[in-house]
């Protein structure tokens, strides 16, 4: 069976813009290509990744092939991310960068070993590529000026998540991008129509009529 993974990073919940533009995203997935699809969701604010602490450090250098209990919650999360066929990662930027919880994913599902190699030549991805839906909000402009001019807000939150999938073999990573989403509702709404411009490029709607199981007519 086809899986798309959807993680959820914003402490606001299903109210977050970047969470009300990832479900547009796993409706057009499912619309699309993946109509009997598995959905395995995990709200990463309301239940965090742990973070790294002494025993995971001291269990990624240990012997490969092994999964001590430090690696147990790593272990089921890489699991999931191999199983999926496609990822939706809807995300609030937060300071310029990735929130707490995103990190904390990240820090579980890149292994050394596990999910890249360190060869002479560089790190060396282990899993297969997929397509990534990464949804990104932000109260501020991070792609280019604000309307009035202003100058663009670093951006660290997309080269990171480029940079941390890619190591372990996911280099298909596309952006949605919500900005300026606190500065009023017209904004907002105009940030959404943006984001469903570039989804219509990446998955056009579907055209197909409707088809109704209806008895026919006598």
């Amino acid at each position: 069976m086809t899986t798309i993974l959807h993680l959820r990073c914003s402490p606001r919940g299903a109210a977050a813009f970047s969470s009300r533009m990832a479900e547009e995203v796993v409706a057009r997935l499912l619309d699309h290509h993946y109509n009997s699809a598995e959905i395995v969701f995990h709200d990463l604010s309301a239940y965090p990744p742990p973070l790294v602490d002494a025993a995971f450090s001291a269990a990624i250098l240990g012997p490969p092939g092994e999964t001590p209990p430090a690696l147990e919650v790593s272990e089921a999360l890489i699991r999931e991310l191999e199983a999926a066929d496609a990822v939706v990662i809807a995300t609030p930027m937060h300071n310029y960068c990735v929130p707490a919880v995103l990190k904390a994913w990240i820090d579980q599902i890149v292994r050394i070993h596990r999910t890249f190699a360190s060869t002479p030549g560089g790190k060396v991805g282990k899993l297969r590529d997929r397509p990534v839906w990464l949804v990104v909000a932000s109260g501020g402009w991070f792609s280019g000026p604000s309307p009035s001019g202003a100058p663009a807000q670093p951006d660290f939150l997309t080269p990171y998540v480029r940079a941390g999938l890619g190591t372990i073999g996911i280099n298909d990573v596309r952006t949605l991008t919500l900005e300026g989403v606190t500065r009023g509702a017209g904004v907002a709404e105009a940030a959404f129509t943006s984001a469903r411009a570039a989804l219509d490029r990446w998955l056009p709607p579907s055209r197909q009529p409707e088809v109704l199981d209806r008895a026919p007519s006598a």
